[in-house]
């Protein structure tokens, strides 16, 4: 059996370099992603990186810190970096350095992703990105 590991180094590669057409290619033409914030369909999560998250982060970077692969199943954990320069999802931008983490998981089929769940920490993302506040010790006991 051969070894997927090289989708996710894709994955990240192709985000990092804004490569739509590659990141595309990736993708099952019957992709499932189970992300709230992605439309259905293999148009759908294209859309949501290079329609409506990218432009927000113009040097935006994706850097695979693991890749574990059992089977069917790819899982990568990923850290994303960038300056948040443009308007995102109604948030005004604020010029702050953001990191985001996040633990996708794959199903591969016929050597492309078929199906995708993940896990993002979104909270600390959008406080960094000023659309968020956590409270202090001394305001959540008031």
């Amino acid at each position: 059996m051969s070894s997927n590991r090289h989708l996710a180094h894709e994955f990240a590669r192709s985000l990092t370099e804004r490569d739509a057409v590659a990141y595309a290619a990736l993708l099952h033409p019957q992709y499932v992603n189970h992300n709230v914030f992605a439309a259905p369909g293999k148009a759908g999560s294209v859309s949501v990186f290079f329609d409506g998250f990218l432009p927000a982060f113009p040097d935006f970077r994706v850097t695979a810190k693991a890749i574990f692969e059992d089977g069917d199943i790819l899982i990568g954990r990923f850290r994303y970096t960038g300056t948040f320069s443009a308007p995102f999802m109604g948030y005004a931008l604020s010029g702050s350095s953001v990191e985001m983490r996040s633990i996708d998981i794959w199903r591969v089929q016929d050597g492309l992703l078929a199906e995708h769940w993940d896990e993002l920490n979104t909270l600390d993302f959008f406080t960094q990105l000023g659309a968020a506040r956590l409270l202090t010790p001394a305001e959540a006991s008031a």
